[in-house]
């Protein structure tokens, strides 16, 4: 069975941070890149980060460049989102998903190109 289990998520005040985790199993790792996505309500869902874990290249969308930074323990199997300096407009359902390393560079922001979701863990971030 593929599982994408998030954790790490909560309440924090503006300017705190954050490490989120996304423990995979049930695929073959090294196959795929892991995204982090978010989701605010009433928004869209949003790609900001991507490791491929097999070379270890990283992706960021603008908005969280110099922010955000993503890692992966292969040995666990297991990425990592570190959040910093946190802003009101960061408070989301944040999501870890996989794709198809192949697919990474024409669509690594693209979440109909993932084929497998986390159930997401919240981050609330306080002004």
């Amino acid at each position: 069975e593929v599982q994408l289990v998030e954790s790490g998520g909560g309440l924090v005040q503006a300017g705190g941070s954050l490490r989120l985790s996304c423990a995979a199993s049930g695929f073959t790792f090294d196959d795929y890149a892991i995204g982090w996505f978010r989701q605010a309500p009433g928004k869209e869902r949003e790609g900001v980060s991507c490791i491929n874990t097999s070379d270890g290249s990283t992706y960021y969308t603008d908005s969280v460049k110099g922010r955000f930074a993503i890692s992966s323990d292969n040995a666990k199997n297991t990425v990592y989102l570190q959040i910093n300096s946190l802003k009101p407009e960061d408070t989301a359902v944040y999501y870890c998903a996989a794709v198809r390393r192949k697919l990474l560079r024409l669509w690594v922001f693209t979440p109909s190109r993932y084929a497998y979701w986390g159930q997401g863990t919240q981050v609330t971030v306080s002004s």
